[in-house]
């Protein structure tokens, strides 16, 4: 690495050379795209209740590609002290010459799991464009973030800047051996700027960089009221059933107006930015007459202040359902953090306010999940004002600071490694690209975008 960031060019009038690489990164993209759609074919999904053939498969068809324009790319694993092993990422790099910078590009290959096939209107791992959109499971999130490294590489061909790529694969299962891999591999990872393609944009047609994270703590709850299930009839009315426990038990979570009442849990400054109402019911698809929960600013309730949800639920099914008091019931708990919160603090606060609100005596147990850091950063230092203008003139719109609701525990990580490296959080995604949920998508002109700001960018470093 060098000890000090490149001078910052002057890009007011641009040049040949970047008229030549926009050219180069237009006649490119239709192999880019071809790219994206071979990868998302590919069901690599890191839960462990999944198939992780496909994951390795996943990791050598990454690994595959980079080696058009890499001369190193290796898959590796690294262990924890308990002995777990990762799954497989992908690293390849090109060392830096002449005292150039190194420049480090993360995605993540692993993607989440599809859901209920009845809710895509087209195949999850068949990738399908409509209205300009490529659909599928991990075509934004983030086999983008993959593509768009490897057609900005493509574009500006062999320099003196170094460049590492780093394609993850877990990091839609909260990366548990993250840090364990960088301090494995940290001389092939160290870099003097990271940029993360695993974000999204303020909308279509304006990029932003992403300076907040919220982290993540997780847990489930299991309410239990008897030994075994005993029939309604004989029963009702003085014993309640272990589902309706749980479900006042979870409605202590929230207070009367949508905010999460859970004491001890900490907030971060508002944003200096706000999302339109009518954009957020849009892009979360909310169904008329839903009043949206929480108070202050939409940024804050996004971004910077925690928030709760119930993400499963384990009772008995209504088509298996007779008439019997069920004994027990069990939920997850998915919480989001502020920046600022620490997460064991976060999943300790959530944890005393769950067994101190125990309906009716019933018996409440909570086994702990994962933890996830939240981040706090900036986008002003040199290196990242030359990134500023890159991808605002790959655009032709300036450059939004946003926060992300979402967590991404791997950035603290980073820092923690490597604590004087600047960090990006780039975007792939805009709000309409679903991920996580059914009819995933990336809006293939932003796609486009996405390539050339990271290739200006890798240009005027180099």
């Amino acid at each position: 690495m060098t000890s000090t960031p490149p001078p910052t060019p002057d890009t007011s009038v641009p040049s040949a050379d970047e008229s030549a690489l926009r050219e180069t990164v237009r006649a490119g993209f239709a192999r880019a795209r071809a790219d994206l759609e071979a990868l998302v074919r590919i069901p690599g999904i890191s839960s462990p209740t999944y198939d992780q053939a496909h994951v390795a498969r996943s990791a050598d068809a990454v690994a595959d590609l980079l080696r058009e324009v890499l001369p190193e790319v290796q898959v590796l694993t690294a262990s924890r002290a308990d002995g777990v092993v990762s799954r497989p990422a992908v690293v390849g790099r090109r060392p830096a010459r002449d005292g150039a910078p190194t420049v480090l590009l993360y995605a993540h290959h692993d993607v989440q799991p599809p859901g209920a096939a009845d809710d895509w209107e087209t195949e999850p791992f068949e990738p399908t464009e409509r209205g300009g959109r490529l659909f599928g499971r991990g075509a934004a999130d983030d086999k983008a973030g993959i593509v768009a490294h490897l057609a900005a590489l493509r574009a500006v061909g062999d320099g003196p800047l170094g460049v590492t790529v780093f394609v993850e694969g877990e990091e839609e299962v909260g990366s548990p051996t993250f840090v364990d891999f960088l301090r494995t591999h940290r001389d092939l990872l160290a870099a003097d700027l990271v940029i993360l393609a695993d974000s999204v944009n303020w909308k279509v047609g304006v990029p932003a960089f992403t300076t907040s994270l919220r982290g993540l703590v997780d847990c489930v709850v299991e309410v239990a009221v008897l030994e075994h299930a005993i029939h309604s009839g004989m029963y009702g009315g003085p014993v309640l059933d272990a589902p309706t426990l749980l479900a006042r038990l979870i409605a202590t979570l929230h207070d009367d107006a949508g905010d999460v009442a859970v004491a001890g849990l900490v907030s971060a400054p508002e944003p200096t930015v706000d999302y339109d109402e009518a954009d957020l019911r849009a892009d979360a698809s909310v169904l008329p007459g839903v009043r949206l929960a929480g108070t202050g600013p939409l940024t804050a309730r996004l971004w910077t202040k925690p928030a709760l949800s119930v993400i499963g639920i384990d009772v008995t099914t209504v088509a298996e359902s007779s008439n019997t008091i069920l004994p027990s019931a069990r939920a997850k708990l998915s919480l989001r953090i502020a920046p600022g919160q620490d997460p064991a603090a976060a999943l300790a606060a959530l944890r005393a306010h769950l067994l101190g609100h125990a309906p009716f005596g019933a018996r409440v147990t909570v086994t702990d999940g994962e933890l996830g850091r939240p981040w706090a950063g900036s986008a002003d230092s040199q290196l990242a004002q030359v990134a500023r203008r890159a991808y605002g003139d790959a655009w032709g719109a300036e450059v939004v600071d946003v926060g992300l609701g979402g967590s991404i525990p791997l950035v603290a990580d980073l820092l923690e490694v490597f604590p004087d490296a600047t960090v990006l959080v780039t975007g792939v995604e805009d709000p309409d690209s679903r991920a996580h949920s059914a009819n995933e998508s990336v809006h293939l002109a932003e796609l486009e975008k996405a390539v050339l700001g990271e290739a200006l960018l890798l240009h005027r470093l180099g």
